[in-house]
């Protein structure tokens, strides 16, 4: 095992200007993701300066077996916490060969939101914070639950400490360094990050994430509902903010697009530092949406935010 993990470890720096890319991409169900490597003859940091690639798409659920070829097309770059040196992990997205984008592709539509001339000038900020469940790798049950059983009640596992109380830590501070690594504006938990990047950011510490639980042996749910009862589920929530409302004068900003946000959803209301509303205003970020599910689509909400607030008519 040793020499196993003495190659795994191998600098290629060392003996070859050669580089290894992960090509990262969403799998047919939305929320998996798959990946392959590719041989570089050199260090990249541009995304328009990779190759495209392609995948049997049959396998992924995302095409028949008798059209089967989907294109990646190359969207970012970052550095990979994994084979390190000049090693990269590449964000893409799919298209048809005719160059359509799959309907998996939530990225194609927000990229055409986000370099629109009045989203650009609004710099729109995002700040994800993503939670999670880890889970026992044989029986699919909670880490640090004992087995067919549950843990004592809620309340002093919130940012708790203590053996009994904290479990995994080891895997999230894995988790954040390698993002650190990465290049990944990670700060604690969440952003802010402008624009599209905040959706690739978002896909790629879900791909770290999922390799260090790979490498620890236990499961990751992004499931926001894993364990039935009352128990508290993994959610998810965004916060942002445009150029408009960070100014003088933003706070009349900030509501008008409140209203404009809860013009589109069903449960119509909202609150100050309130965690039941689904949209709620505070004194750290502007707007912070909490309407989405855990394991949603980054791509897909953030340029929605971004359409409706800045791009709707009132």
């Amino acid at each position: 095992m040793s020499l196993l993990s003495d190659l795994v470890n191998l600098n290629l720096s060392d003996t070859t200007e050669k580089v290894i890319a992960e090509y990262i991409w969403i799998g047919g169900s939305g929320t998996d993701l798959r990946s392959k490597a590719r041989t570089l003859p050199g260090p990249v940091s541009d995304p328009s300066k990779l190759p495209k690639w392609n995948y049997d798409g049959s396998s992924t659920g995302q095409a028949p077996v008798e059209d089967s070829e989907v294109i990646l097309y190359p969207q970012a770059i970052f550095k990979d916490p994994f084979r390190r040196g000049n090693n990269i992990l590449v964000i893409c997205d799919a298209y048809t060969p005719a160059g359509e984008p799959i309907p998996a592709n939530k990225r194609h539509k927000a990229a055409e939101i986000f370099s629109h001339p009045k989203v650009v000038a609004e710099e729109p900020w995002f700040g994800i914070h993503q939670e999670c469940t880890l889970l026992q790798k044989d029986v699919k049950w909670p880490v640090g639950w004992p087995v067919g059983g549950f843990p004592g009640p809620q309340g002093p596992y919130y940012h708790g400490i203590g053996a009994d109380k904290a479990w995994g830590r080891d895997i999230v501070d894995a988790h954040y360094k390698a993002c650190l690594y990465a290049g990944i504006n990670i700060n604690g938990i969440n952003g802010p990050t402008v624009g599209i990047s905040a959706g690739d950011e978002v896909w790629a510490t879900r791909y770290i994430l999922e390799r260090i639980t790979e490498i620890a042996g236990v499961v990751l749910s992004l499931d926001p509902k894993p364990i039935q009862g009352d128990w508290n589920g993994a959610g998810i929530h965004t916060n942002f903010s445009t150029k408009s409302m960070r100014s003088n004068g933003g706070c009349n900003i900030i509501k008008k697009g409140i209203d404009m946000l809860l013009g589109r959803m069903r449960r119509l209301f909202w609150g100050a530092a309130n965690r039941v509303a689904p949209i709620e205003a505070n004194r750290v970020a502007p707007i912070e949406d909490w309407s989405s599910a855990s394991n949603m689509d980054p791509y897909e909400v953030i340029s929605m935010i971004a359409e409706i607030t800045i791009l709707s008519k009132q």
